[in-house]
């Protein structure tokens, strides 16, 4: 079972992040995180905004698309290439600035939004209800600039984030890679349990979901770091480096693992990636939903994650699982091998690399 402190900090992450799978689709949030790239330090747009903020100056920035004419009036008209210069100099202008909707012009400025005043806000400003209203009503991309509160938001649909500077996100992403190798810790001690328990027959359902609820949580943190390398550009690169070590080989682990306990993988991976943050973090709720039933029962896998591990050649794995069926079979089998390989030297080869693969993961030993 997980400790108590370390979900609870998982927890807070996932709440101050405001991770759920029920707020947006997936496509949705791809969507985001591709305009999140526009906003990436050294690109014209992100100059712009960091030069109102500076001249401490607010903004109202909408990015036309076939829905926005119903809620603009267009004011002046511009049609220039956009700048960041000239998008400043415009901001001083009262109303809102269109962009193009590949934003490579600045169409109006001076212009009125009247989105529907029924559409609910959680902002208080008028220039954020505006934002917000125009955002959700149009599904268009909308940036205000509070001079104020000294900040840039940015709405999309549905969707609300706050931009912040780079040496914010900075320290933000150096906290979130912390909460990740704590998190790679507790799994690395999760699968030689789990390495253990494969190669002794005591495999339970409990056991099981203990690696798939640490797999979900890894990839819902990574997540959030791969966020904040899209806000940081260039400048993200040492986090870069750092999640590729804290992730490497894990998903490649999380597919064997999927394939040898489950016919059904596909359904599997969409219940766990439907679950809410506050649902995955209780190992029972996991259990309830993939086995329903039989916590206690021993499950064998089919055995291709560990064999894959003393490299064996793909037609004799594929041919030992499909005569014996599970892992378990496979390691008290003895003399049944012989019909399989096609000498006694591939034999003895394929049985001491099993005995030292055993050894390994008795004697807790890492190994790839």
């Amino acid at each position: 079972m997980a400790d108590e402190n370390e979900m609870k900090e998982v927890k807070e992450l996932a709440t101050s992040e405001q991770i759920s799978v029920k707020e947006i689709s997936q496509e949705r949030e791809k969507d985001f995180l591709e305009i999140l790239k526009l906003f990436a330090p050294g690109t014209s747009l992100r100059s712009a905004l960091d030069d109102l903020l500076n001249a401490g100056m607010g903004a109202l920035i909408v990015v036309d698309n076939e829905a926005t004419n119903n809620v603009i009036e267009k004011g002046f008209k511009i049609n220039s290439r956009f700048s960041s210069q000239r998008l400043v100099e415009l901001a001083k202008m009262d109303g809102a600035i269109i962009l193009s909707g590949d934003m490579t012009k600045i169409l109006y400025a001076n212009a009125l939004l009247f989105p529907d005043i029924k559409v609910k806000t959680r902002e208080t400003g008028t220039r954020h209800k505006a934002a917000e209203r125009t955002a959700k009503q149009t599904g268009a991309l909308v940036i205000a600039v509070s001079e104020r509160k000294n900040k840039v938001t940015i709405y999309y649909g549905n969707l609300r984030h706050e931009l912040k500077r780079s040496s914010e996100i900075l320290r933000r992403a150096a906290e979130t890679l912390q909460i990740l190798e704590k998190q790679r810790e507790v799994y690395n001690g999760i699968i030689s349990n789990l390495n253990l328990l494969e190669i002794e027959n005591l495999v339970t359902p409990s056991d099981l979901c203990d690696i798939l609820q640490r797999f979900e949580i890894i990839k819902r943190i990574s997540g959030i770091v791969r966020r904040y390398l899209i806000e940081l550009g260039k400048e993200g690169i040492v986090v870069s480096i750092r999640l590729k070590e804290l992730t490497g080989n894990l998903h490649k682990e999380e597919e064997l693992i999927f394939r040898d306990y489950f016919s059904d993988e596909p359904s599997v991976k969409e219940i766990l990636e439907k679950m809410s943050f506050d649902f995955l973090l209780e190992t029972a709720n996991i259990e309830k939903s993939l086995f329903k039933e039989g916590y206690d029962k021993i499950i064998s896998p089919r055995g291709e994650r560990l064999l894959r591990k003393i490299n064996l050649p793909e037609k004799y794995l594929a041919l030992l699982i499909n005569k014996f069926e599970n892992l378990d079979a496979i390691l008290s089998a003895d003399a049944d091998f012989l019909d399989i390989f096609e000498n006694k030297e591939i034999f003895n080869s394929f049985n001491k690399k099993l005995s030292k693969l055993r050894e390994k993961i008795i004697m807790g030993k890492e190994f790839n």
